[in-house]
């Protein structure tokens, strides 16, 4: 279960915040990316996490709620409409959004370093070799279901 009910945890934030245009329709707590296509009035648009590959190293960039249009944590952003995503430091807690992995091991113990799905930019057990292992949950999370949002603190790597 999260803490409270936004993605940014930390009282006194101190990551870098970018209005966004939000290409594809995402839930909060996923990690986005870049998408390569030209400023709109100097917004950048993010888009799904798709690498390729599992944990490959991309701005650690979080898809927030939309305070501004009055949407909470879980609500699905349309895509195409504007949002917000927050690059936390290192130390900075935020809520992050667990994939639900159905017929295999997805139990988290606190602790544990997850990576972004290619593909979702939801977080998932760290396997393989990843570039980023970009946050460490401070929770235990028993066989997510779909849409669990956890704890985690991010680590700058």
């Amino acid at each position: 279960s999260m803490t409270g009910n936004k993605i940014v945890v930390s009282g006194e934030p101190r990551g870098v915040w970018h209005d966004v245009i939000v290409a594809d329709a995402l839930k909060p707590g996923v990690q986005v990316q870049i998408k390569a296509t030209a400023l709109v009035n100097g917004v950048l648009t993010v888009e799904t996490y798709a690498p390729g590959t599992d944990g490959k190293r991309r701005v650690p960039m979080i898809l927030c709620e939309d305070e501004l249009q009055g949407a909470i944590y879980s609500t699905t952003y349309t895509a195409g409409s504007r949002g917000r995503v927050y690059i936390p430091l290192p130390g900075e807690l935020v809520n992050i959004l667990l994939a639900n992995i159905s017929g295999t091991g997805d139990d988290h113990p606190i602790g544990e370093r997850v990576i972004a799905d290619t593909g979702t930019g939801k977080f998932i057990v760290t396997t393989g070799s990843p570039e980023s292992e970009p946050f460490q949950l401070l929770e235990a999370v028993t066989d997510p279901v779909a849409d669990t949002w956890a704890l985690a603190m991010a680590t700058g790597q």
